[in-house]
């Protein structure tokens, strides 16, 4: 048996490879240097540009640029009237943003599980979870995955809940042939460099509401709006604006606004390259009882943001730390996404104790991401493959 480089044998490559990376071509350089180069650095064209191209992929009817997904989604959460006294209902698998936009406006998360399978969200752990006081759902399409957004919607309009979607993981999916940002109440993306779009930072806000669009408007600079028809003392004076309610300094630059209309020209590109990769992981694991590969449901059509290397310790002499080492000693560097939310120090001081969301706790100790990105070459991928089957071989019962 090959001996594995954290015990002293040679790693499977020689130079690191890394869990996500951007891809800037020139165009991306060049559209940038343009905006550097035009009177208007932000609030400018390129920020409406963002929106109508938003638009265009998503097939929502409005969109709003920010400044970061996190932004997104807090202001998200303002528009859909979350306050002290409201239960809203999170994804226990997620980055922490998603829960902390609910306790931004005063309400409070209440976690519920995931499928053990698809590791999104599950709609029956959802609805144990309503009582009088819910107002909402933040689901999480975890790795680009869409939720299950037919049961969700059928939730809420049941009990009269806003749904908010975090796809800051899912721009470029579709859910039964429509694309994510056109289908819940308000759907939130996200530019993070890692992500499959980048504007080195960036968010958005797409909805079909013409009501909630105005409001995040206002809503993502101070409160302020230029419209007489929401001004408490309107007046026909060019220079006046008025604040009408407390808002925030949430505005994108038209530089990063440029760099990501540049990047959502090549979102196909990206999305093909993502899924061969993919579909060669699925390959190559399935074969392997020691892993669990994440179930697509049928509905989705994803862009993936990660891929989810799962181990089955009941098959493995090894815990996923020991795993997670040694793969990194190979020269193949994941990360692990994530910790459930109510894990974190903060929560606890807040009350949330573990043991909330079964499926969630066990799929943490399992799971590490492995590298997806769209500048990965063929031989990037097998070099994956190859590091995950020595250790596999190595550690297998």
């Amino acid at each position: 048996m090959e001996q594995l480089a954290i015990a002293g044998g040679a790693p499977v490559r020689e130079t690191p490879i890394h869990y996500g990376r951007q891809y800037i071509d020139q165009a991306d350089i060049e559209a940038v240097a343009e905006a550097l180069r035009s009177p208007a650095l932000t609030g400018g064209p390129r920020v409406e540009q963002l929106e109508r191209r938003l638009c265009e992929v998503t097939q929502a009817k409005y969109a709003v640029a920010v400044s970061n997904g996190t932004a997104a989604l807090h202001l998200a959460a303002m528009a859909a009237g979350f306050a002290a006294g409201d239960e809203v209902i999170v994804s226990s698998i997620t980055f922490a943003a998603s829960a902390n936009c609910v306790l931004y406006v005063g309400a409070k998360p209440v976690f519920a599980d995931i499928n053990p399978e698809t590791y999104n969200i599950d709609p029956d752990s959802v609805r144990a979870l309503i009582t009088p006081r819910t107002k909402g759902i933040v689901a999480v399409d975890f790795t680009g995955q869409a939720v299950e957004l037919e049961e969700l919607r059928a939730i809420c309009r049941e009990h009269n809940l806003i749904l908010i979607e975090d796809a800051a993981h899912a721009i470029g999916t579709k859910y039964k042939g429509q694309p994510v940002g056109s289908i819940a109440d308000m759907t939130c993306f996200s530019f993070h460099p890692v992500k499959t779009v980048t504007g080195g930072e960036g968010g958005a806000v797409t909805t079909n509401d013409e009501r909630i669009y105005r409001r995040l408007l206002r809503l993502r600079s101070h409160g302020i709006t230029r419209n007489r028809e929401e001004m408490v003392h309107p007046t026909d004076a060019a220079w006046y604006n008025e604040q009408v309610e407390l808002g925030y300094n949430y505005r994108i630059t038209d530089i990063q606004a440029a760099l990501i209309v540049s990047q959502l020209d090549k979102l196909p590109a990206f999305a093909k390259r993502r899924d061969e990769i993919v579909k060669k992981y699925n390959a190559a694991f399935a074969d392997m009882p020691e892993l669990q590969v994440q179930r697509e449901i049928p509905e989705s059509a994803t862009t993936r943001h990660l891929y989810i290397l799962r181990l089955r310790p009941e098959r493995l002499n090894c815990d996923r730390r020991e795993f997670f080492d040694a793969l990194w000693a190979e020269n193949i560097c994941p990360q692990v996404h994530y910790l459930p939310v109510y894990w974190h120090s903060y929560y606890e001081k807040l009350g949330y104790e573990r043991g909330l969301c079964p499926n969630a706790e066990q799929f943490y100790e399992e799971v590490m991401s492995i590298p997806l990105y769209y500048a990965m070459t063929d031989q990037d991928v097998e070099d994956v493959i190859l590091a995950v089957k020595k250790l596999v071989d190595h550690y297998r019962k």
